[in-house]
């Protein structure tokens, strides 16, 4: 029975694949911050063939005493072995960069960014005395163009990437794969957990406003089931050469097919036009 640490596992992608794995016959070891928000995916594992591959552990990837003890935890378990890890667990901070906290900054990259290397980091050893292993990074089509009002997650998942090309470099003699999923936009929790930042003095709250009101409407048009994207991540787990990138969905493939190809202004352009946001410099 094939291994595998998934974080963020309370909801979206990361439960659902969840659901999908232990389904397809893997060992699963569901992590999350708070295990209090295990109910619904305990739940969904009703079937005992399917709860008896799943184990939850507590993980908080902010913190390197908690990624200590679920990767000793799992080890234990596994007899020092593990095939995969799925990082899924993210966060977002809507606003603009001059009214953005400082915490809530730093708190995007620190669980979007940092903890994926701190963890990461925790597993290489393991991976490398076993020469083979797979890490699966779930990243977003906001890795592939900026999007207005979003820039930290942006940022993280571009840092995340450019991290994740670097380390294939690194890991391929050992035999350990890095694979990037890069999601559109789906059903998932995140849209409504995502705080916006509008403070009442906000020299941008007319564009804020205007902003989230064409998000909310994207999002409600375009979203798709994100069990296409749990369908991705298996898919490349299972892969016997997987490949690097994964697009999933129609806007993650457009944004990838356009990145390189049109002018990044052009783009802009043609974003903020479907937003509805001010052109006064068009």
């Amino acid at each position: 029975m094939p291994t595998v640490l998934i974080t963020g596992t309370s909801t979206g992608f990361g439960h659902i694949t969840t659901e999908l794995l232990a389904a397809r016959g893997w060992r699963v070891f569901a992590t999350m911050r708070d295990l209090k928000r295990k109910d619904s995916l305990d739940r969904a594992l009703k079937d005992p063939a399917l709860s008896e591959r799943v184990t939850f552990l507590r993980l908080d990837v902010t913190h390197p005493a908690s990624i200590e003890a679920a990767v000793k935890s799992v080890l234990a378990e596994t007899g020092n072995t593990l095939d995969a890890v799925v990082h899924n667990a993210g966060i977002a901070i809507a606003g603009v960069l001059e009214d953005l906290p400082d915490a809530d900054i730093r708190r995007v990259m620190e669980t979007n960014f940092f903890g994926v290397l701190a963890l990461t980091r925790a597993l290489l050893p393991t991976f490398r005395a076993q020469r083979h292993g797979r890490i699966v990074l779930v990243s977003s089509q906001a890795a592939l163009s900026g999007q207005p009002g979003n820039s930290m997650y942006c940022a993280s998942k571009w840092a995340l990437e450019g991290w994740a090309e670097s380390l294939a470099y690194e890991v391929d003699p050992f035999g350990i794969d890095v694979v990037v999923i890069e999601p559109g936009p789906y059903r998932t929790e995140i849209w409504n957990s995502t705080t916006w930042v509008k403070p009442s003095h906000s020299s941008y709250l007319p564009w804020l406003r205007q902003l989230q009101i064409a998000v909310d409407r994207h999002q409600a048009k375009t979203s798709r089931d994100p069990r296409e994207v749990a369908a991705t991540i298996a898919k490349a787990l299972e892969a016997r050469r997987p490949r690097f990138r994964y697009q999933v969905g129609p806007f993650a493939k457009l944004d990838y097919f356009l990145r390189g190809k049109m002018p990044t202004k052009l783009i802009r352009r043609g974003t903020t036009r479907y937003l509805g946001l001010p052109l006064a410099r068009w």
